[in-house]
């Protein structure tokens, strides 16, 4: 046993919030995900133009509401926001406001409407926290920029010098900004005054009904102390909330149990892609992306790769990843190889039977694409004839089958098989084990199977009912999957 990891298999109260293993997770960017027409005088684009940098589709949480029932049917039970409050930019990473909703958004009115209309539903809401940076239209920053040293808030951001430059790129900024963004200074988190400020914004939004907070770049608050004491402000309004960072590497240091619960799995992310998208990577696509270079595996090492990937965290932080094919970061999955369906629906068939929380990104349901930002954040497609009918019907069977079955939440993850273009493995539980099979190749494949309870099973993907021995061998579809779920 890797002295690193230690055997948890004893322990028996979770240390992540309970639920997180049975959510469904939905991404949705604001600007792009529905308009409601509700919030009216905006210079705005067409809906369904070329993204771009600096303009607006005009989605907002009214819209949102509207579209409930459309989120809802894809059994998904949470979802995952962008940032929502005030900003002068169609992604809102560059907050102005932290205590309101961005009015073209609908306000906060729209936040609480849609917060209450979830909850109904028994959806949970998540939101972004960008709390490392701020942005040139952020008050304290901006009377900075007006009364320079005199400024009251001068402590509240890290100063090198003056004058500060925050829009002359030709001059030095004097002043610490994110990756050298001059848009987006960072906050001095080693100030009482900005802590308890950022503190009061996390209370602030959880009292206001939010189940849990995405934390933007939170490594770059290199302070354990901080996301410390975020958890327990966080924890204290409601212990059941899902604390999830963005950390694209080890995130050891941030799962102990005393600051974030989970983390974006891109750990995830990669290994599907390569496998998954074998045949048709994009790479110049991927390697302009947040993903970067995408090399091909095969099935063995994309097995060996899960297999360490599931044995990374204490069992109750794999079952809360955050597991995504694809985000507003990344170009979309089905675009980084190539547009290949079929590759796109293997990596959901794996996603909805692996272990930890999957998340859809909007649109991918329905088979949106898009390349590197801003062209992965292209505007819903509302006209159902423009939609891929195949996956939004696969996604809909793979979640039902998920939440009606322990062992695709609750089971361990064992790969029983792993060669060339097919793998095949288990997810073991006490009310009964699933076998998934998965084939890559371009032809049909028979693949072993092991470890099975001789039985019935029925294969989510097309309703059949097949009876398994000890060693029945599977004959899986060309570029196909089964996943095979106990009857009775």
């Amino acid at each position: 046993m890797n002295p690193l990891r230690p055997d948890h298999s004893r322990d028996t109260h979770p240390i992540t919030p309970d639920w997180v293993a049975d959510a469904v997770f939905y991404q949705i960017f604001p600007d792009r995900f529905a308009r409601s027409g509700r919030v009216t005088g905006l210079n705005l684009q067409a809906w369904g133009d070329t993204p771009h940098f600096h303009k607006y589709m005009g989605g907002d949480l009214w819209g949102v509401i509207e579209r409930l029932d459309h989120i809802q049917s894809l059994g998904v039970n949470a979802i995952y926001f962008c940032p929502v409050f005030q900003s002068a930019s169609n992604h809102r990473y560059h907050t102005h406001d932290y205590y309101r909703v961005d009015p073209m958004l609908g306000g906060n009115e729209a936040l609480r409407a849609l917060i209450d209309a979830a909850h109904a539903r028994g959806l949970r809401v998540v939101l972004d926290g960008v709390f490392n940076h701020a942005s040139r239209g952020f008050f304290q920053f901006n009377d900075l920029l007006e009364q320079g040293e005199a400024s009251a808030y001068r402590d509240w951001f890290h100063v090198d010098g003056w004058p500060l430059q925050a829009y002359d790129d030709t001059r030095p900024a004097n002043y610490a900004a994110w990756w050298g963004n001059r848009a987006l200074p960072k906050f001095n988190t080693g100030n009482p005054a900005v802590r308890d400020f950022l503190w009061d914004v996390a209370e602030y939004w959880m009292q206001f009904g939010i189940d849990g907070w995405r934390l933007d770049v939170p490594n770059e608050i290199d302070d354990d102390s901080f996301w410390q004491e975020f958890r327990r402000r966080v924890k204290a309004v409601n212990p059941e909330a899902y604390i999830v960072g963005e950390i694209w590497g080890d995130a050891h240091r941030w799962l102990q149990g005393d600051q974030f619960d989970a983390v974006m799995n891109y750990h995830f992310t990669r290994p599907c892609l390569a496998f998954f998208g074998a045949r048709t990577l994009d790479h110049p696509m991927n390697e302009r992306s947040g993903t970067g270079r995408v090399d091909p595996m095969t099935a063995e090492a994309f097995a060996a790769r899960m297999t360490d990937v599931t044995r990374m965290y204490h069992p109750d932080i794999v079952r809360a990843q955050l597991n995504l094919l694809d985000s507003h970061d990344t170009a979309r999955f089905l675009t980084a190889v190539s547009g290949d369906a079929t590759a796109y629906r293997l990596a959901t068939v794996f996603q909805m039977t692996y272990v930890g929380a999957p998340c859809i990104y909007y649109g991918d349901e329905i088979g949106l694409p898009g390349g590197p930002d801003p062209d992965c954040r292209r505007a819903f497609p509302w006209n159902e004839q423009e939609w891929d009918g195949d996956t939004l019907a696969l996604t809909r069977a793979l979640t039902a089958a998920r939440h009606a079955t322990p062992a695709l939440t609750r089971g361990t993850f064992e790969v029983t098989h792993a060669q060339g273009e097919g793998v095949v493995f288990m997810r073991r539980h006490e009310a009964g084990n699933a076998h998934i099979a998965l084939n890559t190749a371009p032809n049909e494949a028979h693949l072993p199977v092991t470890g099975v309870t001789p039985g019935q099973y029925r294969d989510v993907l097309t309703g059949r009912t097949l009876t398994l021995t000890a060693d029945t061998p599977l004959s899986v579809p060309a570029r196909g999957a089964l996943v095979l779920v106990p009857l009775g």
